[in-house]
């Protein structure tokens, strides 16, 4: 048989919206994870659909507790992920990893790497891990984060854990999409509160000092201390709460119950004050408007008249011949007759 007449294999058929979300619906993992392959695709079709399995997916949403998770590089929390969640796990919960990671197109992200360190978790039947989408911007990577939570709530995780995996701007997009946002931090020679900034301290629901075990439990205690001395300077996010600094051992498991407690305990707190409620509105407005942001940049790029202008534009700015906000009025001038 000639090689033109050989027999292909037949393309995917694409689902409809109605099947993705049935499919979800029922905890499906191979339709889940597709459903989440569909939400970080660019193509116009692929986010049509994604949008359309959304809205049919939203009323079996919202239902879950989102934790962000942040720290340095160092303070361990892959191996904090895997001891958590099997704990969560453990005690009857379902658990969903994912990650936001905008730089994850020049280092290959590290969550793909962390999969291999959370073994207990990455073959619990009642865990999910997904890394983050690669080559994005924090906005194209932060609306899918945002969208896979709704995906993985609609499936039945009452638990997801965000993980910032890049560092700075990343950090507050995750507290602007979660309910609580832990950060774990490590004991150093004393100087480590110049690693952490305060617009960090100020968005922390809570500071674990991860590794207090052995020889380092002594200086663990010390450092928690100097970090709860810091937030009396800061100024707290809800006059209903006042984060934490506790010391845990993801290795021996020490101190993640507490921890726990300690997560429950704001959720209460912030469900009886109506805060929680409050902060998942204000979290919609601001994607809204983040999307909004987006969108423009991009139809603004990509339109004609703007791109014709914007090189001659960026040589006479950097060669001081015009000013930076009289370049901005002639971009703003074609886009408005693109």
């Amino acid at each position: 048989m000639p090689a033109s007449q050989a027999k292909r294999p037949k393309a995917r058929a694409t689902l409809t919206a109605a099947a993705y979300a049935n499919g979800v619906l029922k905890g499906d993992r191979a339709l889940l994870a597709q459903a989440i392959t569909l939400i970080e695709s660019r193509r116009p079709d692929h986010q049509k659909l994604a949008q359309d399995m959304l809205v049919k997916l939203l009323p079996q949403t919202g239902n879950s507790l989102r934790i962000g998770i942040s720290g340095l590089p160092g303070a361990g929390k892959s191996t904090f992920i895997d001891s958590f969640g099997t704990m969560l796990t453990a005690g009857g919960h379902k658990v969903a990893v994912l990650a936001v990671d905008p730089t994850s197109s020049r280092t290959g992200g590290s969550i793909l790497g962390d999969k291999t360190r959370m073994a207990r978790l990455a073959i619990d039947p009642n865990a999910f891990i997904r890394p983050s989408p690669t080559g994005g911007t924090l906005g194209g990577v932060a609306r899918a984060t945002r969208e896979a939570t709704l995906v993985c709530e609609a499936a039945g995780f009452d638990i997801i854990l965000v993980e910032t995996v890049g560092v700075g701007q990343s950090e507050i997009t995750v507290s602007e999409m979660v309910d609580f946002f832990l950060v774990l931090m490590i004991a150093g020679g004393g100087d480590e509160l110049q690693g952490i900034k305060k617009g960090v301290l100020e968005i922390a629901d809570m500071i674990a000092v991860t590794k207090a075990d052995g020889d380092n439990a002594t200086r663990a205690k010390l450092t928690a201390a100097d970090y709860q001395h810091a937030l009396r300077i800061t100024t707290p996010a809800s006059p209903t709460w006042t984060a934490p600094v506790i010391t845990i051992s993801s290795m021996l498991n020490q101190g993640l119950d507490a921890l726990w407690e300690k997560i429950q305990q704001h959720r209460r707190l912030m469900t009886e004050s109506g805060e929680r409620a409050a902060r998942r509105e204000a979290q919609m407005i601001r994607w809204m408007w983040a999307m909004v942001e987006d969108r423009l940049m991009t139809r603004l790029k990509s339109a004609p008249r703007v791109g014709a202008l914007v090189p001659a534009l960026e040589k006479d700015v950097g060669a001081g011949k015009i000013t930076p906000t009289l370049a901005v009025e002639q971009i703003l001038k074609a886009f408005a007759t693109s």
